[in-house]
């Protein structure tokens, strides 16, 4: 049971394991891109291609799919980002148990965007958890974990694709140790407890009076989306690959670019200041900054909105 690409490595893995997937659960197909046309999901595709039955309920828990997944009897269910809640109806169902493939070291980071807030916290490591399900929000016992450190620039979308890779390897040796029985989930610690919510939209808008190393974090953590955004002649600009520079900036505003080069723009912050390496103006693709400013010069002394 999975949807996005970050599910696509652990349904590989899975498929080329000793165990059989008797079937593929995923989203219904959403619109998606400019043209706004309905678009499988990644999950999908590979299921199709692999010629594995494919179910897309609108609603997982509704009653009429409940019995579906009860009369395939399966051993396992393993859910890796799947967009849904499963009720206890369908935890209840597998004869072994119900298993997640989670993006962070539980119990750090429960939640919907784990990866995000790893790198919004300033964490220098995270991790894949594949833990046994219960009725809480990633709150199972814990069968398997490996750590990974994050690069210093590293973004989410360069972190996601690693920790995707490291889901389906860790899956399947989580799989090998539960069959021979040399694992055996382990209640989550009490002491570490933290979460991760959806990214708000809001959340994308740069504050420049925060420091520059949080900014940096958030710049990363939103990078490809939803992407972090200042006003600038009434419009989003969006930034990219940010880095923190040390200058001489007493008693600039915040937000006041305070030197323009061809390695990026750099902007004043509450504390320091933040060089961006690519910009993009609405409706337009991301680029460097030097190919940027070419077409909109954004000169020293330049104030972006609050």
């Amino acid at each position: 049971m999975g949807t996005p690409e970050f599910a696509s490595p652990s349904l590989r893995a899975l498929i080329e394991s000793p165990d059989q997937v008797v079937a593929v659960v995923t989203q219904p197909d959403r619109p998606r891109g400019r043209g706004r046309k309905l678009s499988p999901s990644p999950i999908k595709i590979i299921a199709e291609e692999a010629g594995i039955d494919l179910f897309q309920p609108e609603k997982v828990c509704s009653p009429g799919f409940i019995n579906i997944v009860r009369d395939l009897a399966p051993d396992l269910l393993v859910v890796v980002a799947y967009g849904q809640i499963l009720s206890q109806g369908l935890l209840d169902i597998p004869r072994i148990m119900p298993i997640n493939v989670h993006g962070s070291l539980l119990p750090r980071y429960r939640g919907a965007a784990p990866i995000q807030w790893a790198i919004m916290r300033g964490d220098s490591e995270t991790g894949i958890t594949v833990m046994e399900m219960d009725s809480g929000v990633d709150t199972g016992p814990i069968i398997l974990q490996e750590a990974l450190t994050i690069g210093l620039e590293e973004t989410f979308g360069e972190l996601y694709l690693r920790m995707a890779c490291l889901g389906g390897s860790l899956l399947v040796k989580a799989l090998k140790g539960l069959h021979q029985g040399s694992l055996r989930p382990s209640p989550q610690p009490d002491d570490g407890v933290s979460y991760a919510p959806p990214i708000r939209s809001e959340m994308a808008r740069i504050d420049w009076s925060r420091p520059a190393t949080y900014i940096s974090c958030l710049i990363r953590a939103l990078d490809p989306r939803p992407g972090a955004y200042s006003l600038w002649k009434g419009q989003r600009l969006r930034m990219y690959r940010s880095f923190v520079e040390d200058m001489d900036t007493k008693d600039i505003r915040p937000g006041t670019v305070c030197r323009v080069g061809e390695d990026g723009v750099v902007v004043v912050t509450g504390d320091g200041c933040l060089g961006i390496r690519e910009l993009q103006w609405p409706g337009k693709r991301r680029m460097p900054c030097a190919e940027f400013l070419r077409g909109r010069p954004i000169p020293v002394g330049t104030e972006f909105g609050p």
